[in-house]
């Protein structure tokens, strides 16, 4: 399988990055409902919230790539056969996605950094708290994560049931290039 994407399907850096992601933040909104019911007496009262502040800033740095990809090596574009509300649907899409991905990690990070510490990452190193001291900002940001968080997850499904449908219902090669296969 080729690296780059070609104009029939996606290549390996597009699919690992893509599947990669999805991984991470269906990975990180379970991660995050359940710490948030740790009680202050569970083992995992720091690990967890420590954990899901370097996985976030990991996709972060991931999504960042995503977007420079992008630029590298092109998505093939929309298949022939999708109507003009299809090829308009899934530009937006895509894109409320990425918004929603970067909005939540903004959210994370603004969160964490409220108090003006930075966030250790992995306990490799720290990224700095660039915006902090805001009027509160750890309730704001946090209220707009925790919906956000829900918002990026319900429409990622759609997104994934979007995909089965062009696979089942329409039998296009929608989900087959972004396994690799060719249209």
């Amino acid at each position: 399988m080729q690296l780059r994407n070609s104009s029939a399907r996606y290549g390996l850096v597009s699919i690992v990055i893509h599947w990669g992601v999805a991984l991470a933040v269906f990975g990180l909104f379970a991660l995050g409902l359940w710490m948030v019911g740790l009680d202050y007496y569970s083992a995992w009262r720091k690990d967890a919230p420590d954990l899901h502040k370097s996985i976030g800033l990991v996709l972060l740095a991931v999504m960042l790539a995503r977007v420079l990809w992008r630029f590298i090596s092109p998505p093939p574009p929309a298949l022939s056969s999708y109507s003009k509300l299809t090829r308009l649907g899934a530009k937006f899409g895509h894109s409320l996605l990425y918004f929603g991905l970067f909005a939540v990690m903004i959210a994370g990070y603004l969160i964490s950094t409220a108090d003006g510490a930075g966030i250790p990452v992995f306990g490799l190193f720290d990224v700095p708290a660039l915006i902090s001291n805001l009027p509160d900002q750890a309730d704001v940001a946090g209220e707009i994560h925790f919906y956000l968080a829900w918002g990026l997850v319900i429409f990622a499904g759609l997104h994934g049931l979007a995909a089965l449908k062009h696979h089942f219902i329409d039998r296009d090669a929608t989900l087959k290039r972004m396994l690799g296969r060719k249209a």
